[in-house]
């Protein structure tokens, strides 16, 4: 298999950024179209950019920046447990705030069906990108790892 050059993985990495943020841009517009004081927007936002990034660090690894850079490697391989500890975290505090508060506390301006609708979409968001980036967080550092590794060994990605 032949390496992509330089400039087709910038072109790359950059259409997968564009995704993930029309990604988040679509999840999102609802709950900032209909809901007033929504207070987890940040942590939704790294629920969905971190899940989409990671899962395609995860398949797609020998075609990102990442690839021939073993440095970068092992320092993202540490990152990724103040990472992981975050977003259990986060999913936790959230989950919280919905047994305490209600879901009703989310959305204090809606009524009747709509309510019913939007609180389920967002716990369904919340929980499907939460535990899909916690996922993906977790196997990501085995990824980088088998990655060194092969580097080492079979001067491969």
């Amino acid at each position: 298999m032949a390496t992509p050059s330089k400039a087709s993985i910038r072109q790359l990495e950059f259409l997968w950024w564009l995704i993930a943020f029309l990604v988040l841009a679509a999840v999102l517009a609802p709950i900032y179209l209909k809901v007033q004081g929504y207070p987890f927007y940040l942590l939704n936002s790294v629920f969905i950019v971190g899940f989409i990034t990671l899962s395609r660090y995860i398949f797609f690894l020998p075609f990102t920046w990442l690839a021939h850079s073993e440095r970068w490697k092992v320092i993202l391989f540490f990152l990724c447990i103040p990472y992981l500890f975050y977003l259990v975290q986060g999913l936790n505090v959230f989950q919280v705030f919905l047994d305490e508060e209600g879901p009703e506390a989310l959305i204090k301006n809606l009524q009747g069906k709509t309510l019913s609708d939007m609180t389920t979409y967002i716990r369904s968001e919340m929980l499907l990108f939460g535990v899909g980036s916690i996922i993906s967080g977790v196997i990501f550092p085995f990824r980088l790892l088998i990655s060194v590794w092969r580097k080492r060994n079979r001067n491969s990605v």
